[in-house]
């Protein structure tokens, strides 16, 4: 089969295949059918149907995210009532000749020799064979088992690939080991070989680089910290490797193969140096010593246990030997912990010197940056330029009130006592035409009244009220009277 270890794929579900494939038997009898052998025959049929098995195909391999596939994959995902597209080879060819699709082959051999120190021999290459296919073109049509590769979702899920780690706790130090990653990118990567395949591509984009580490398995964590394993390089080309191999055995195991990554979205990875791998090996060594202080603390209380069970049941001497050993076994724990007390410092060094480098690198760069700003800035040059400023600005003023003081008309030659003397003139005529108006009225202000004064005008007033009250009613009489006499 082109794809091992995966389940082999069903027809492709109703909703993703258009809808003429149930309803219009001509139109799909048509498609079915081969391509002509030259395009020149009839292009717009020839045509119509590329485009309408590109796009399932393209479709289809996003729908699975699944980067592999091969011929006899998509017949039978496209089967039609027991009938297969004749033109799938065909269709093929045109994908891998555009660049859509690329043989897996090819894709392995492409990648720079430098940076395939551990992938190469995962896959039977023929390079012979990629030369030729990329001298002479993908002319050929691919084999029925031939696996291809989707390029463009290869490189969709490698980015995925790097943005899960980036996110990740693994994240803390570029190294990690192969078999963590593969862990982690378990829900992404359906098989080994997919994961091989994405690893590959951000090798091809110098993202992250693999080493193959060469050693020995120790078992006990104090022997783990103090190894130090011969490391080198794969040959290039020459070594082959298992897909089921990927290490991460019991104990420490310094044999194997680590990753390390590039810092930064879109920096590229630099090669693997001894500071990295004894980073990595001092990780490892920390990791491997708290899990064995937890491991012999749960023996210690297991012990515990065990020396008071004895106690009810009445044997002394087996409580004794149950303590002595958690005594041996705290002891342990109390040695082990000054061991990973040393460990975790010299990470804490390490981190902050490489805190301090890239501190350092960043006023390295800043002073760089500023010799080469005030590369010609100098203070006499300065003092200069403000001097010639200053000067500017002085012969600015004077024409200024040069242009302020031209005259226009011969109107500067006249005197300023003249027109003094006119302004005058023209006063006092205005005063003369001014219009006589009577004077303003003044206000005498009365002299002040006493109380006696006001008390005696009063009792006039009322006196005077008193008159006219009696002289209204005799008046009001008369005509009464009159009126009484008449009838």
């Amino acid at each position: 089969m082109c794809s091992p270890g995966e389940a082999p794929p069903g027809l492709a579900p109703a909703g993703d295949l258009p809808p003429e494939w149930e309803t219009d038997d001509e139109r799909m009898a048509f498609l079915f059918s081969a391509f002509k052998q030259s395009r020149e025959v009839n292009s717009t049929e020839w045509d119509s149907k590329m485009a309408f098995w590109v796009g399932l195909v393209l479709a289809r391999g996003r729908r699975r995210g699944a980067v592999r596939t091969c011929l006899r994959e998509l017949q039978n995902g496209f089967e039609r009532r027991g009938s297969v597209p004749l033109g799938l080879g065909t269709v093929l060819r045109e994908l891998l000749r555009r660049g859509k699709l690329q043989r897996e082959s090819d894709f392995m051999a492409s990648v720079d020799s430098s940076w395939i120190s551990w992938g190469v021999g995962v896959f039977i290459l023929k390079p012979l064979k990629w030369t030729l296919s990329s001298v002479l073109g993908d002319s050929k049509i691919p084999e029925e088992e031939e696996v291809l590769i989707y390029v463009e979702l290869l490189q969709e899920k490698a980015e995925e690939v790097y943005r899960l780690y980036q996110n990740s706790a693994l994240s803390s130090h570029p190294v990690v080991a192969l078999s963590e990653l593969r862990s982690l990118c378990a829900g992404l990567c359906p098989d080994e070989r997919t994961f091989y395949l994405l690893l590959l591509q951000l090798q091809k984009e110098k993202r992250v680089t693999i080493l193959e580490q060469n050693g020995e398995k120790v078992q006990g964590p104090g022997d783990c910290f103090w190894v130090v394993s011969s490391l080198s390089r794969v040959p290039s080309a020459r070594r082959e490797m298992d897909f089921g191999h990927f290490g991460g055995s019991s104990g420490c195991l310094l044999s194997g193969k680590i990753v390390k990554f590039a810092r930064g979205l879109h920096a590229k990875v630099s090669p693997m140096n001894d500071v990295d791998i004894g980073v990595y090996q001092l990780m490892q060594s920390e990791q491997l010593l708290s899990q064995k202080v937890e491991s012999l603390s749960q023996e210690a209380e297991k012990c515990k246990e065990d020396a008071r069970s004895a106690c009810r049941a009445g044997k002394k001497q087996l409580a004794l030997r149950c303590l002595k050993s958690k005594r041996r076994t705290e002891r342990r724990i109390e040695e082990l912990h000054s061991k990973l007390d040393a460990v975790q410092g010299i990470l804490d060094r390490i981190y902050a010197s490489q805190t301090d480098q890239m501190v350092f690198n960043a006023y390295q760069a800043g002073v760089g940056a500023l010799k080469l700003s005030m590369k010609d800035v100098t203070v006499e040059r300065a003092e200069n330029l403000v001097d010639q400023i200053q000067e500017l600005c002085d012969t600015q003023d004077e024409v200024a009130q040069t242009l302020a003081g031209v005259g226009i008309n011969g109107l500067a030659e006249v005197d300023s006592e003249e027109l003094e003397k006119e302004l005058d003139s023209l006063l006092q005529d205005s005063s003369k035409d001014s219009v006589d108006l009577p004077p303003v009225p003044q206000m005498v202000p009365s002299a002040r009244v006493s109380d006696a004064e006001l008390e005696a005008e009063l009792e006039q007033l009322s006196v005077s009220a008193g008159d006219l009250a009696q002289k209204t009613p005799s008046a009001s009489s008369e005509p009464k009277t009159a009126l009484g006499l008449n009838l």
